[in-house]
């Protein structure tokens, strides 16, 4: 199989593994199984770099191995996209979490009750409850948020 790619394609294509990676190691750390699963490809495509027009993008590190250039590194468009991603990963599983450890409550009062009656259709009350986070964290942000530790403020 060959397959063609013009410089601007390449450059691209380059940038693509950046974000990839940084989203594996950025919680992970590169010597984790999961990062280490993609190194291989990752080098493989950055030894093509000089060929296809893109040296620029890719330098030798200390180590030997091939690694994103800093004008990759450093590109605006990037790192935007990196800080909004993780901007997205905290706000839905702030809001996942607290709407879980909130149903998880309700039920478990329902069921110490011991009144009975209809159990929660949980789906449903879960998604109520995330619509009510997240209309609360677009007005407000996290300023009304409280963090009371061990029950006492």
């Amino acid at each position: 199989m060959k397959v063609m790619f013009t410089p601007k394609e390449y450059a691209r294509l380059l940038e693509l593994v950046h974000l990839g990676t940084q989203v594996i190691i950025g919680h992970q750390g590169r010597d984790t199984p999961t990062a280490q699963r993609y190194a291989e490809i990752e080098q493989k495509l950055f030894e093509l770099a000089t060929p296809l027009g893109c040296a620029d993008l890719v330098d030798v590190g200390s180590d030997g191995r091939l690694v994103p250039a800093e004008k990759l590194l450093d590109d605006e468009r990037l790192n935007k996209i990196l800080g909004d991603h993780a901007n997205d990963v905290f706000w839905h599983e702030l809001v996942a979490r607290l709407a879980d450890r909130d149903l998880a409550a309700e039920q478990a009062k329902q069921s110490l009750s011991g009144k009975g009656g209809p159990s929660i259709d949980a789906a449903t009350r879960l998604h109520e409850i995330e619509d009510a986070y997240w209309d609360e964290f677009e007005k407000n942000d996290l300023a009304n948020v409280l963090l009371l530790r061990g029950g006492r403020g």
